[in-house]
């Protein structure tokens, strides 16, 4: 490996040898998609190209009224992709808050560059508060490094010359400078972005029960539209007097002589536009885009539409600690003063005030006097005194923390004292007279000893043995709202599993504090070093330390192979491979650019106690939308077997003006209105399950109702006027039905609602007859007609109750549409997953070639930016002077960003 000058750097010549070889640090952090990407999502979709394909059939016709429904594919595209630009922006914005500048040393003087500006073997000078740019080794220096969001370990480490650094982390303190062994792909924390760049297919089952109607409606349609358009073909070819051969020649020529048969290809179409659950697609959309919305309010910004419903389902809960339910700072947890009565004072010494302790002045004094540099425990102590009553003294001397020496110090006129780790400040001696309570207090936090000493020689080191008056622990700053957050998960009967790479024992103690069950017991990760192990360990433990970024994606994968929905809370690029995996993912908007642009749910203001909020939203939008689906999926239902029943029986009983009355009466009004109101309940089900069963006995009443019509009308000899009116009449009475079943428990609003759809159907009916061609019934018509309604009604109730004492059955759909079933079977069990139709490996193949063009267009650009960079070293060389820079720290709202400020000219 090659050596560079510490105080040279590299060289010009060698810098650019360096570009030619392609060894610039690319930026390989996971993107958020561009804008052409998510159009593209948004706007291929099966459900778009039904109705394209429909609207070219009724644009053939010439009859451009009749494409009024494109207003509903344009409305539910528009929804999505503006979802999914705003979630976009919002992240592209948080992710503009991290460090985006390095100083490098080049031809023997310090220049300022971008990261992607940086090349292997760069001498980059790295002080407190910045970010490290690339993989590398300490050449010079010592610093203490903050890697908490690439290990979840919350401790600093220490490094000094020959200690790599991974990228990714922060200096907490300290001053160094370090070679760049990695860059680009080979740096640690785009290795671990590579794994994660697998497109994640979205667990939803409203999303999954949505795509398999429009499937199976776009199966059915086919067989369906041919049979229809045959019949109304057969139909024009008898009033023509049968001209031909056959109807189909007949039809040809038609065609060829440029005659459209308009009124065959708009009965066609209308009959197979009532088989798509058009309105319910776009009821979805809506009322989860209104969820979205709703929670931007409470600072949680949803990037995909459909990850609300799946936190809803969610029965495995994994979190992480460090970010999730600690803060991320430390904290103090408590003083324990020592009795120091016979202490003698010298006599140049003033006493401590009567109403304050040594203890606490001398924490609160030595943290006030080591405060130019203050490292995590020295800011804690900070934040603790600032609001209590002890005096301030001016320091004589302050001996600055030290790794080397693991304790600070300072001297006041009332003595001198240190603070640090016991067996670093205390002799063998006194450690052996405080080990006992050391080691107890030290179970659940980090133990500092203060010690009063005779003063500090020249060189920093104590004077005299040091006498204890005291202990401190120092613990990481739980949330607030953790307990309260965890006790709401517990209540719901989520499984609760903290996941994090800290000790396993300091993970323990705060999962007990905050009330996680069976926190008790946890287990090293590093011990699990077979996949039999951690599929057994998920079992047995709740609380896993020392987990590694892929041990935590494998117990991830072990949760969901027992068929558990699992969500995944992080904040650090070691949790990137586990959100990825999980079925739902949040991140915190202070963690890494990865971790957000991975996960479906950011909490921007970085507060674990939202995610009620987001299951409650979730609740609202399942539970609204089974019962606003039913009203969909039954006009679904009942136009595909009464299109069925009118090709043996023509012809199709329902005036489009006559539908107009049962889709906004009927569905759409009672649809929204229920999808939107307030409903906490819990989740019980399966989505599609639950729809059918309040689907199909108004689907199954309706089409006997029909097929009880069109019989009753042949015998008695009924206009098709009269049949179309009592059609119309029985399917509003088995709508209304449903929506009184499904209004159930009744409540002001749906009192309200229901009384509106009675009122609506009768005023329309009597008051505008001729608009909706309803026929003025005779009394023998009136009265077939009431008992039709009742027996529909009879039959409805009768298939409700029914559907109801069906017990649900425990099972895992396997899914495989077009192409075949994918199976993969393992220890946990087995995984059936479909392999995809055509159209969707063609999208995928799409998607991939789309990636290696960017990958391609991102290598040139970098190699560019870098070039650049080579130019910015000329005029830095001259002036000499220091580069003013922004600079990077970790703060409590998150990523803290000082920009130099500009002198106007």
């Amino acid at each position: 490996m090659a050596t560079t000058d510490i105080e040279r750097g590299l060289s010009t010549a060698e810098v650019e040898e360096r570009i030619a070889a392609g060894k610039i640090n690319r930026n390989m952090e996971l993107k958020t998609k561009s804008v052409r990407e998510l159009i593209i999502e948004n706007l291929c979709t099966l459900f778009n190209l039904i109705n394209v394909v429909l609207a070219i059939l009724v644009i053939m016709t010439g009859s451009f009224k009749n494409l009024t429904f494109l207003f509903v594919v344009f409305l539910n595209t528009a929804i999505g992709v503006i979802q999914s630009m705003r979630s976009k922006k919002m992240v592209d914005k948080l992710t503009l808050l991290t460090s985006k500048k390095a100083i490098a040393v080049r031809d023997g003087a310090e220049v300022e560059l971008d990261l992607d500006q940086i090349v292997l073997d760069d001498i980059i000078r790295l002080g407190r508060g910045d970010q490290i740019p690339a993989d590398a080794v300490v050449v010079s220096g010592e610093a203490l490094v903050n890697e908490s969001l690439l290990t979840g370990e919350s401790d600093l480490i220490k490094k000094q010359p020959g200690s790599d650094l991974m990228s990714g982390s922060f200096i907490d303190s300290g001053l160094l400078r370090a070679r760049v062994v990695h860059v680009g792909a080979d740096n640690y924390v785009a290795k671990i972005n590579n794994e994660a760049k697998y497109v994640k297919k979205v667990n939803s089952e409203i999303m999954n029960a949505l795509n398999a109607i429009v499937r199976f409606a776009s199966v059915i349609m086919i067989p369906l539209g041919l049979a229809l358009f045959a019949s109304s073909v057969s139909g024009l070819w008898d009033a023509a007097g049968t001209p031909g051969d056959s109807a189909l020649s007949w039809c040809f020529s038609e065609l060829l002589a440029g005659r459209v048969p308009s009124s065959a290809l708009l009965s066609t179409v209308g009959a197979l536009l009532g088989m798509i659950p058009q309105g319910l697609v776009l009821l979805t959309s809506s009322v989860l885009a209104i969820a979205t919305v709703r929670l931007a309010r409470c600072k949680v910004l949803a990037q995909q539409l459909y990850c609300i419903e799946t936190l809803a389902r969610v029965d495995v809960l994994c979190l992480d600690k460090t970010g999730t339910i600690t803060s991320g700072r430390m904290e103090v947890e408590g003083t324990y003063p020592l009795p120091v009565e016979g202490v003698s004072l010298a006599p140049d010494e003033a006493p401590v005030p009567v109403d304050t302790t040594v203890l606490d002045f001398a924490l609160a004094n030595v943290a006030r006097a080591t405060s130019a540099d203050a490292n995590e425990t020295c800011q804690a102590l900070l934040n603790y005194y600032a609001d209590r009553p002890v005096e301030v003294s001016e320091p004589l001397s302050v001996i600055p923390f030290s790794s080397s020496k693991k304790w600070s110090g300072a001297s006041f006129a009332q003595g001198s004292y240190v603070m640090g780790a016991a067996q670093f400040v205390l002799s063998e001696r006194i450690f052996a007279q405080v080990e006992n309570r050391v080691a107890e207090l030290a179970d659940t936090c980090r133990v500092l000893v203060v010690a009063r000493v005779d003063g500090f020689t020249p060189d920093g080191d104590m004077v005299g043995e040091a006498e204890p008056v005291g202990f401190v622990t120092i613990r990481d700053e739980i949330r607030t709202s953790a307990a309260e957050t965890i006790g709401y998960f517990n209540e719901q009967g989520v499984t609760l599993n903290v996941i994090s790479g800290d000790d396993p024992r300091t993970v323990s103690s705060i999962a007990r504090v905050v009330g996680v069950p069976g926190a008790d017991a946890y287990v090293d990760a590093t011990t699990l070093d077979t996949p039999s192990k951690i599929d057994a360990a998920v079992d047995r433990y709740h609380v896993f330390g020392r987990v590694t970024p892929q041990q935590k994606r494998e117990l991830v994968q072990a949760l969901k192979s027992r068929g558990h929905t699992v969500a995944m809370t992080g904040d650090g690029v070691n949790d990137v491979l586990a959100l990825k995996e999980a079925d739902c993912s949040v991140a915190m908007a202070a963690g890494s650019d990865a971790a957000r642009n991975v996960a479906e749910i950011v909490l921007v203001d970085n507060d674990f106690a939202s995610m009620p909020a987001v299951v409650a939203e979730g609740r609202r939008s399942i539970n609204n939308l089974q019962r606003s689906a039913s009203l969909f999926l039954t006009k679904t239902l009942f136009s595909m077997g009464l299109a069925a029943l009118c090709i043996a029986l023509p012809p199709y009983p329902f005036e489009p003006i006559q539908m107009t009355l049962i889709n906004f009466f009927c569905i759409g009004a009672p649809g929204f209105v229920l999808g939107l109101e307030p409903n906490n309940a819990r989740v019980k089900g399966s989505f599609l399950t639950n729809v059918l069963k309040r689907a199909l006995p108004a689907s199954v009443a309706v089409i006997l109702a029909a097929a009880l019509d069109i019989f009753v009308a042949r015998v008695f000899g009924f206009s098709q006027l009269t049949l179309s009116t009592m059609c119309l009449l029985t399917s509003c009475a088995a709508s209304v039905s449903l929506i009184w079943r499904i209004s159930q428990p009744l409540t002001p609003l749906r009192v309200v609602l229901f009384v509106f759809v009675v009122v609506g159907i009768l005023v329309g009916v009597i008051g505008f007859p001729e608009l909706l061609s309803i026929a003025n019934l005779s009394m023998g018509e009136a009265i077939i007609l009431l008992v039709i309604v009742v027996f529909t009604c009879g039959v409805f109730f009768k298939l409700a109750t029914m559907m109801d004492s069906l017990k649900p059955r425990r099972r895992h759909a396997a899914t495989g549409f077009g192409r075949g079933v994918r199976v993969r079977l393992g220890r946990g069990g087995g995984k059936v997953s479909s392999t995809g139709s055509t159209a969707e490996r063609f999208a995928k193949r799409l998607a991939a070639d789309m990636a290696q063009r960017r990958e391609d267009r991102t290598a040139r650009e970098a190699e560019a930016r870098a070039l650049e960079g080579v130019e910015k070293t000329q005029p830095k060389k001259k002036k000499g002077a220091g580069v003013k820079r922004s600079r990077v720290t970790k703060s409590a709202q998150g990523i803290k960003v000082s920009m130099p400020s500009k002198k106007k000219k």
